[in-house]
C-alpha cells in the first residue's frame, strides 16, 4: 500500500524533492507522509495538506487509509 500511496504523491507532485511514506503501525492503514515541494512555498499549511489530500482523495474514500499523518514543506 506505501508504494501505491508514494506513486500517487509523485504523480501529484513530480518536481517534489522529497515524497517518503511511512506505515506507522503495519497494518496498511495508518500512514504518515511527507512531501517537500516547491509548490508549498508561502502557502497556508491547510493549503498544503488539502493538496495532499486531494492527491490521496481515492485511498482516503475507499477507506484504505483509516489515519493520515501529513508534514509537507515547501523548498527556498
Amino acid at each position: 500500500m506505501s508504494d501505491r500511496l508514494e506513486g500517487l504523491l509523485r504523480a501529484a507532485f513530480p518536481d517534489a524533492r522529497e515524497v517518503d511514506v511511512v506505515d506507522r503501525t503495519g497494518g496498511g492503514d495508518h500512514f504518515h507522509v511527507t512531501v517537500v515541494d516547491g509548490r508549498f512555498t508561502g502557502l497556508p499549511l491547510v493549503d498544503q495538506h488539502r493538496l495532499v489530500y486531494d492527491a490521496l482523495a481515492d485511498p482516503l474514500a475507499d477507506g484504505t487509509i483509516h489515519e493520515l499523518r501529513i508534514t509537507t514543506r515547501g523548498e527556498g
